[in-house]
């Protein structure tokens, strides 16, 4: 579990210094997971990464038990908002205008993706 942690955070930290040094517009975090996408793919293509946390599935268990207690990585969020709770009352007809408008362009792009995806799948497939 360590060890499976250990790869994450370092994954992680790789992305974050190649955001920092290269001034990249993406957040650390989100490269350091491409990082470790592109790791856990190679991991299957050449037996010498097939060591350590990489073995079998260390990564993998390590990922669900933090994604099983990924509603503790919410606290801070909400108590940041309880104590700002005086702006929220200020501005919350237009966080709950500009929420209500981003779920709406997100919930068109999803659906527009999917679909589009959908006809490349159906087009690449042969017919009966």
């Amino acid at each position: 579990m360590i060890a499976g942690l250990s790869v994450i955070l370092l994954c992680q930290l790789v992305g974050e210094a190649i955001v920092r040094g290269v001034g990249l517009p993406i957040p650390g975090p989100v490269l350091g997971m491409a990082l470790l996408l592109l790791l856990l793919l190679t991991r299957d293509h050449f037996t010498g990464l097939r060591r350590g946390p990489l073995h079998k599935d260390g990564v993998e268990t390590t990922s669900r038990s933090l994604l099983g207690h990924l509603s503790l990585m919410f606290v801070p969020a909400g108590v940041g908002v309880v104590k700002k709770l005086d702006l929220v009352m200020e501005h919350g007809a237009a966080i709950l205008l500009i929420l209500s408008v981003s779920v709406v362009i997100t919930l068109l792009v999803t659906v527009t993706t999917f679909l589009a995806v959908n006809r490349l799948l159906s087009r690449s497939q042969p017919g009966p």
